[in-house]
Formats: structure tokens, C-alpha cells, sequence
């Protein structure tokens, strides 16, 4: 953090250099479908390059309760904002809710202690170097919501809370940013059309721009953030947003969307198991657009938030090949349309105590993705059956223009091809004998891991896996608390379907017939077991209901339950 200063002289050349930094050049054509990099960029977007890659300081100063800690995390300090520099990240998004810090009409003042305890955390995430955005989080749905029924309070408590903000960080250097608003809505206690609702995040933008424009000192040229309705990459906001944007005619603005992926993959439901076509389809149409809207016609853009809906319930709901083909190519893509995007992290990615990564492979691809392909494959698991003869086993690679190098079993010896594997343009060929050896135990489960390098980007793993049929015993139990006993033998459950035997889709969502990992079902491995949860039953109605679980071996296990009331019994087929 620079030291501030009152001298005239000083903030005049600092505005005057700022102000040149950030001006535009020469942009592509509205609609302009080229690749990214063709034209010469921008000091902004130049700016916002430099951001890349971003993570979300998530659940933390935004949580609603009496302070940091109240959603589970561990109060920030120094040293944590420290290790994400660290790790590899260039910026740092530190989602902020002031609701319960802010006092009463009509001056709504924010609380001094909780404005020093931001500026605290703000001033160690510069001093790691990095880049910052701060925002009004999760007020968008506690009070700026009810914008439609409570205008002027709402409007007032706004411009009050930015205000406030602004003055206090006038004389920050432009590393730290100001988004106006997270994922705003305004249909709190009823429905609101959606131009209204466009109307009004208009409103709040054009004021957000004016009052930390007009603030002065380095306010005047610092870069701000402005999100879409909901910050929704939908073509339709994407447009208003530009509209704003052109409107406001002031070269530091960047846009912001949220992008949690094609939503039936991103939860695991309609058998969206894997990364197929149209998850990957989603990807490129949404980014094409939103490069077009703004990239392409010289406004930066900050995807502010991305992962996978799943991982709120957690981060297993996702299958661990499919997920990280999903981040390969969503990161790649970006990178290739010169967006820059920050990873949401509610403590579930990297631990705030350990500083360690609970996915590695997940770290290792996103940060490889910076610089290009990595290779994969079809899957990441290689099934066998307990008992059956071994043959050789074909697995197709998605080598994305790279070369396998080596393959080893992880941690172990390098295989030699011919001897173990054989590998054909990009289909890889595991031999029979080297199978055999590395399942000669026989137990159920994983038995060996094989690694596959490549020349560039990272590496990916096999799981050899024997399994047997999984077994399924009757059981009884109730709506509140149902599990279907089970024998997983080294097989993992990757989705269930729910239908009434007298016919139609059971459970909730009942447009499809596979029901949401996570909500309605989840396996417990741990304790042999897949449960029912509470949402399943709160939508079942009473009578015989067919269910079959897809296990990721192929195998499909067909139980049958039979609910009465809260009652419920299961039985094995």
C-alpha cells in the first residue's frame, strides 16, 4: 500500500499518469468473432490481464452474522492473504456484506471498527502485490432487493454505503478496484419485470460511478466493476450492461459475469454425468458472446465468480475426471478470449489454516490452463471386474495438441511401451499382463494408479479399479432419515433415476427422470450406505417408486421403495 500524501502537486501528476494509463484504443467491431489478441489491447484490458488468474475470498467478510467467522471460516490474517499470492494468483476479489454494519436512516453510517477491519485486509492483499476488488455482496439480496418497494430508502442506503467506502479509499492505488454490486435482483416479495429490474440496476450503477467519481483524489481514474442483471452472461444483459457502459463514456470500466457452467452438469442431474457436448457447447457460446459484447469492442470483462454449482453440496458431486476436464477447458477458453476469472472459493478449494489445496489436480489444471492445453482423456477410471479374464484395455486420449511422454504407475516405475501399453494416434492401448499385475491382489477398490505425462500442461491419472456388482439390502425407514443399505465392492455411484411404478417421474424436478447428486441422493462410502435425503421425499407421492442406480463400472442396481405417509420401505430386486 502506498503512503498517502496531501500534496496537491503529488495527486495532480498521479491522476495525470493515471489517467493516461488507462486510456483507450482503437477496438474491434461490434459482433467481431475473432480470436483474442488480434488488435492491440487497451491500458485497461492490459490491466485486467495482469489480474489473471483471480480468487474469491469467499464466505468470510461476507458472511451475514456477527462477524467473519460466522459461516465457518477462520478470521483472515495476513499470512493466508499472503500464501494465495503465493500460490500463483495475481488478484484477489473480496466479496464484502455491510447490511449489519450499516446504522440507521438517515445517515446510515458504517460502523468504524468493521470499515477499519476491510481497510486492514485490503492493505495486506496489496501489500502481497495483488490486485483488489471490493463490493457490496450480499446486501444485493438483504435490502437492495426490495429496491421496487422501497425506492428512495434503498437508493439513499446505497449511495450512503459508497460514499462512505469511496472517501475511505480515495487515496488507494489503482490495484484496488470497486465492483458497485454482486449478482444484483429486485424481485424480493413478488414478481418484477425484468426491464424495471434493468432500469434499476441502471440506476444504481450511473450513481455508483458518480459518487466514487466525484469523491476525487485517485477515485477519479480508479477501475470499476459493473455487473449484469444477476451478473448473468444472457445476451440480453449483456447488452443493457453495454448500453450503461457506453452511456457512463469513461475509459476505466470493466464488466463482470458469474459462470458456474451448463447447470444440469454443474449438479449432476438429467445424467449430465460427464464433460460431453453440451457442457462444452455452453462454454463457447456464452464466452463467445460475452467477448463480442464487450472484449471485442474494448471493454474488459472479469468472470468474478466461476466453479461448479455442485460444489456447494460438495466437491465430489462432480466426478473427479469430468471435473477437471470441465475447469481445462472453461480456463483455456478464457484465457484465449483475454477474460479474466477468479476462481469462487468458500473455503472448500484451498484450506485457510493448512494452506493447503484439497484438490491438487483441480489446482494444477487451472494454473496450467494459463499457459495453454493440457491432455486427458475419456476417463480417469479403468474398471475391471473381480474374477473376469483381463483383456487389453483401450482408453481414448484427448491429447489437445501435446505428446505423451511417459506413462508410470504414480510414484512408482516407468512402463515401456510395447511391453505394458501401446499407444495409437490417441487411442492407449493398457496390456493385459501389466493389468494382471497390478490387480494381483484382488482386492475390491482401487489398485493401482497410473500417471501419464505429457510434454506441456499438466499430467492425468488413471485409477485401476476392481469391482464387483454392488448389493443392495431391504431396509425400512422414514422421510426424515432413509438409507439404502449397500455394498459398493469398489464401484461409485454416478447417478439415480426415480420413477413411479404406475408410471412417471418421481421426486423433485420431475421433467427428468435422473434425479440432482447431492440434493435428492448421495452415496456414503464410509458407512455402506446411499441415502434418500429429506428434498427427495418432500416431492414423492405415496406408492410403489422404481429406482435404479448407474454406478460409474456401467453396472445399473434396479430398488424398489414404497412410501405411506412418512413411512418407507425398500426392497432389493
Amino acid at each position: 500500500m502506498t503512503k498517502r500524501t496531501t500534496k496537491s502537486f503529488i495527486l495532480t501528476v498521479v491522476t495525470t499518469l493515471l489517467l493516461s494509463l488507462f486510456s483507450t484504443v482503437a477496438s474491434a467491431a461490434p459482433g467481431d468473432d475473432q480470436k483474442a489478441n488480434s488488435t492491440p489491447k487497451s491500458k485497461l484490458q492490459s490491466y485486467v490481464d495482469d489480474m489473471q488468474p483471480g480468487w474469491n475470498l469467499g464466505n468470510t467478510l461476507d458472511a451475514v452474522g456477527a462477524d467473519e467467522t460466522a459461516w465457518g471460516n477462520p478470521r483472515v490474517t495476513k499470512e493466508l492473504i499472503g500464501q494465495i499470492a503465493k500460490q500463483g494468483y495475481k488478484s484477489i476479489r473480496i466479496p464484502i456484506t455491510w447490511d449489519q454494519h450499516i446504522g440507521p436512516a438517515p445517515d446510515y453510517t458504517i460502523d468504524p471498527a468493521y470499515l477499519n477491519r476491510v481497510e486492514e485486509v485490503v492493505g495486506w492483499a496489496l501489500d502481497s502485490n495483488l490486485y483488489v476488488m471490493i463490493n457490496l455482496h450480499h446486501d444485493s439480496w438483504l435490502w437492495v432487493s426490495t429496491m421496487e418497494k422501497n425506492h428512495d430508502a434503498v437508493f439513499a442506503r446505497y449511495k450512503s454505503a459508497w460514499t462512505q467506502i469511496a472517501d475511505r479509499f480515495k487515496n488507494y492505488p489503482d490495484k484496488l478496484m470497486f465492483e458497485s454490486i454482486n449478482e444484483p435482483r429486485f424481485s424480493e416479495g413478488g414478481t418484477v419485470d425484468e426491464s424495471k429490474m434493468t432500469q434499476m440496476l441502471g440506476e444504481l450503477n450511473v450513481s455508483f460511478h458518480e459518487i466514487v467519481r466525484k469523491s476525487g483524489r485517485l477515485n477519479a481514474v480508479r477501475p470499476l466493476v459493473l455487473p449484469t442483471l444477476y451478473t448473468s452472461p444472457e445476451q440480453a444483459r449483456l447488452d443493457e450492461l453495454y448500453k450503461t457502459i457506453t452511456m457512463l463514456n469513461d475509459p476505466n470500466l470493466i464488466a463482470t459475469v458469474h459462470y458456474y457452467g451448463f447447470w444440469p452438469f454443474s449438479v449432476n442431474i438429467a445424467g449430465y454425468t460427464t464433460f460431453e457436448k453440451d457442457t462444452k457447447n455452453d462454454i463457447i457460446q456464452t464466452f463467445d458472446k460475452v467477448y463480442n459484447t464487450f472484449v471485442a469492442r474494448g471493454i474488459p470483462v472479469i468472470v468474478g465468480e466461476y466453479g461448479l454449482l455442485g460444489f456447494d453440496r460438495n466437491t465430489g458431486v462432480i466426478e473427479q475426471g469430468e471435473k477437471l476436464k470441465f475447469f481445462e477447458f472453461l480456463s483455456q477458453y478464457l484465457e484465449s478470449k483475454d477474460i479474466t476469472s477468479m476462481l469462487w472459493d468458500n473455503g472448500q478449494h484451498f484450506n485457510r489454516l493448512t494452506y493447503k489445496w484439497s484438490d491438487p489436480e483441480l489446482y494444477n489444471v487451472i494454473m496450467a490452463s494459463l499457459k495453454g492445453r493440457s491432455a486427458n482423456a475419456e476417463s480417469d477410471l479403468v474398471y475391471l471386474t473381480k474374477g473376469a479374464q483381463i483383456q487389453d484395455t483401450a482408453v481414448k486420449l484427448n491429447l489437445n495438441g501435446n505428446k505423451l511422454t511417459v506413462l508410470r504407475i504414480k510414484d512408482g516405475k516407468t512402463l515401456h511401451k510395447g511391453k505394458d501399453y501401446e499407444l495409437n494416434g490417441e487411442v492407449l492401448t493398457l496390456k493385459a499382463s501389466l493389468l494382471n499385475q497390478l490387480t494381483a491382489s484382488g482386492q475390491l477398490g482401487v489398485n493401482a494408479v497410473l500417471t501419464a505425462d505429457f510434454n506441456k500442461g499438466t499430467d492425468w491419472n488413471f485409477k485401476v479399479i476392481v469391482s464387483e456388482p454392488p448389493v443392495m439390502s431391504n431396509t425400512t425407514g422414514t422421510t426424515a432419515s432413509f438409507a439404502v443399505p449397500t455394498a459398493f465392492n469398489g464401484d461409485q455411484l454416478a447417478t439415480m433415476v426415480a420413477v413411479y411404478a404406475a408410471g412417471g417421474n418421481a421426486g423433485p424436478q420431475n421433467w427428468t427422470a435422473f434425479k440432482e447428486f447431492g440434493y435428492t441422493f448421495e452415496p456414503s462410502y464410509a458407512t455402506n450406505e446411499i441415502k434418500l435425503l429429506p428434498n427427495f421425499w418432500s416431492e414423492v407421492n405415496d406408492g410403489e417408486v422404481i429406482l435404479k442406480f448407474h454406478f460409474w463400472s456401467g453396472k445399473i442396481v434396479t430398488y424398489t421403495i414404497t412410501k405411506s405417509g412418512t413411512s418407507i420401505v425398500g426392497k432389493a430386486l
